[in-house]
């Protein structure tokens, strides 16, 4: 009976399998955005309750217009994919947080946050471009789904045989991945993922309008401040940098193809 049970359990995990459809990375995937976005909200409104919210200034028109464009990217290629559906249900919100620490995230459903402490590394808008494309390439890849969901098998196979997920253990798996507000928000995703959210990133940002070869200046100049513990925490998973410049040199081409053909580039 357990080999059974075990064999239909494999067959549930191979068969939730989610595919990033801008670099075709599989990832597991055992929860719908249904399930994942209520919880993502939740969690940022909370944020932006204890945050300092900074609005009106250049630096938050900056964001609001850089994140905009990178939305409109990933519904554009979305589209003319033929798989704009995908993104039903996203609530795309782009806000500037006061705070020293040099961090940024994107939370399931296109929530995202950029800490005023960064804004010094990525320098322009071209710089933050870099930022908010990665982030968001973490959310439209399913990465914070994709940990979720390991987090619930690792808890158990039984869970998750005909898809018998409950809420409590979903609930459970979620809490445990996105602390306590108090304590931050950012997932410590795997290097494979930041990979992925990389090459994700630098196309978005091309479709976007701005330029991708920028995108390896921005990560060394984020390399240099490696020693300072807050950037240190925001590239603890990170992969190497000779790793990150190899993989965003190989992806140039086509982040650059994109770049040309955008209706925004040099606007």
């Amino acid at each position: 009976m357990k080999k059974i049970v075990l064999t239909i359990g494999l067959g549930a995990l191979l068969a939730s399998c989610a595919v990033n459809p801008v670099t075709g990375r599989k990832s597991l995937s055992l929860i719908g955005n249904d399930q994942l976005f209520p919880q993502s909200f939740t969690q940022y409104q909370e944020v932006l309750k204890e945050g300092k919210m900074i609005t009106g200034t250049t630096d938050a028109k900056m964001v609001q217009t850089v994140g905009e464009r990178i939305k409109y990217a990933a519904q554009k290629y979305y589209n003319d994919k033929g798989i704009g559906g995908q993104l039903n249900g996203y609530q795309w919100q782009f806000t500037l947080l006061q705070s020293n620490e040099v961090n940024a995230w994107c939370m399931p459903g296109g929530k995202v946050a950029i800490y005023s402490g960064i804004l010094p590394v990525t320098k322009n808008a071209t710089g933050l471009a870099v930022v908010m494309g990665h982030e968001v390439g973490h959310a439209l890849a399913g990465h914070s789904a994709e940990q979720v969901s390991q987090k619930m098998a690792a808890q158990g196979l039984g869970q998750v045989v005909g898809g018998a997920i409950t809420n409590a253990n979903y609930a459970s798996a979620f809490e445990q991945l996105y602390p306590a507000v108090g304590s931050g928000v950012l997932l410590n995703y795997s290097r494979k993922m930041e990979l992925d959210a990389d090459v994700t990133g630098l196309y978005l940002m091309g479709m976007a309008g701005y330029d991708p070869r920028e995108a390896i200046p921005f990560w060394e100049r984020m390399s240099e401040k490696g020693g300072n513990a807050k950037v240190a925490e925001f590239l603890s998973t990170h992969p190497s940098d000779a790793t990150r410049i190899a993989k965003i040199k190989e992806a140039l081409p086509t982040a650059l193809a994109y770049y040309n053909a955008s209706p925004y580039k040099g606007k």
